[in-house]
């Protein structure tokens, strides 16, 4: 082992230890804020809350492509309904709502 003359004076040393000792109680102090269970339990619920807002962004983006879609087929790029696309889907719920209707009012009868 090679031996190394330190010839720093001895008030040089004391303020290099001391500067050590801030560094490592400034490290220890961020540890135990990291390690504190309150801040692991928000760090845990930031985490959640990002992940559900990422997952509700893309539900959204994915309904609203969907709904994009249906209108597509019912109106045109002009904003106009498309009477043939249209009206037998309203005929169609205006069956099933009679049906319902009538199917509701011989139960009652009965």
């Amino acid at each position: 082992m090679a031996e190394t003359s330190d010839t720093r004076t001895p008030a040089q040393i004391e303020a290099d230890i001391k500067r050590r000792r801030e560094a490592l109680a400034e490290t220890l102090d961020e540890i135990g804020v990291r390690v504190h269970p309150k801040t692991i339990v928000g760090d845990a619920k930031a985490k959640v809350a990002a992940n559900v807002d990422h997952t509700l962004g893309r539900a959204y983006v994915q309904v609203n492509r969907v709904v994009s879609d249906v209108k597509a087929q019912f109106v045109d790029e002009e904003g106009a309904p498309r009477l043939e696309r249209v009206v037998p889907v309203a005929l169609v719920a205006v069956g099933v709502v009679g049906l319902l209707f009538f199917s509701g009012t011989r139960r009652r009868k009965s």
